[in-house]
Order: C-alpha cells, then sequence, then structure tokens
C-alpha cells in the first residue's frame, strides 16, 4: 500500500511526509471503560455489550509456581491474546483513537481522497503534504493516544 502510494505521489510530482509509528504493548493498554464506551457508540445492542464486559472485566488470574498459586489478582486492562475478538476489539478501539485525533487533519489526497493513515495491527503509518502539518498529526495522536491509555514506542518510531 505504502509503495503504491510513493508511486503514485512521484508521478503526479507532490511532496510526500511519513511517520512510522508503534503504539506499545498495545493490545495490553486497552482501556476496557473507554472500549465499552466506544461499543455503546455502535449498533452492539446491551446484550452483546454485556457479553463482551462479563468476558474482559470480570478476569482474574492466579499464578502457579512451585510452591503453589499466587492469590487471584484482577485484571484491569488489555484484550486476551488468542481470544477471537481481540483484534476485532483492538481495530475498533484503534479506529476511534485515530479518528479522534486525527479530524480536521489530512492534506495529502489521491485521487480526490484524503489519506492520512496506514495501519496494521499496532503499526501506524501517518502521511502529509508537509513536515509541520505531519508533527501536528503525531503531537495529536499522542495527546489522545494517552487519553485512550495508550504509549508510543518511541524504539520503533521513525
Amino acid at each position: 500500500m505504502l509503495r503504491i502510494i510513493s508511486e503514485r505521489t512521484l508521478e503526479i510530482d507532490e511532496e510526500l511526509c511519513v511517520y512510522f509509528l508503534h503504539w506499545q504493548k498495545a493490545f495490553d493498554r486497552i482501556n476496557w471503560t473507554k472500549l465499552m464506551q466506544i461499543l455503546k457508540g455502535t449498533s452492539i445492542d446491551w446484550r452483546g455489550r454485556r457479553l463482551v464486559s462479563n468476558l474482559f472485566m470480570a478476569q482474574s488470574i492466579k499464578v502457579r509456581l512451585n510452591r503453589g498459586e499466587t492469590r487471584s489478582v484482577k485484571i484491569g486492562r488489555g484484550v486476551r491474546q488468542g481470544f477471537c475478538w481481540s483484534p476485532v476489539l483492538f481495530n475498533l478501539y484503534s479506529e476511534c483513537l485515530t479518528k479522534e485525533a486525527l479530524e480536521g487533519f489530512g492534506d495529502f489526497k489521491i485521487g480526490g481522497q484524503i489519506i492520512q493513515i496506514v495501519k496494521y495491527a499496532d503499526d501506524l503509518v501517518l502521511l502529509a503534504k508537509e513536515e509541520k502539518v505531519l508533527q501536528d498529526m503525531v503531537d495529536k495522536l499522542i495527546e489522545i493516544g494517552e487519553c485512550y491509555g495508550m504509549e508510543m514506542n518511541v524504539e520503533k518510531q521513525k
């Protein structure tokens, strides 16, 4: 996708600024209260939301050691690894975060369509024509990301 966007940019002789971003431990940082607010804003009825709430919000764990098990500890955030709904819930969470953060931004167009972002799981690529616009997008994404409980992995950003 990025290669196609780059090639189209060269064809129309426009500048393209790109920023690669990675959310740190993204699937483990999902705030359940925020997720439930997002689900309420969708067409998912109360029974579906209650199911998600019961699956995630009532979780607790024990760690088995050589000398026995630890006491039960309540899990406070994140989605389960290997659970089939986890990627869907993360994508919904991520989509709402980026939509809120990048609203009003976007000066890069291909074929009349504004393209702000390319996403793959917890990796993001921000696109803009100018460095200042790109920096403003990054700043806003960090700000809104913090409201969602997400943190950027500074070692993987470029």
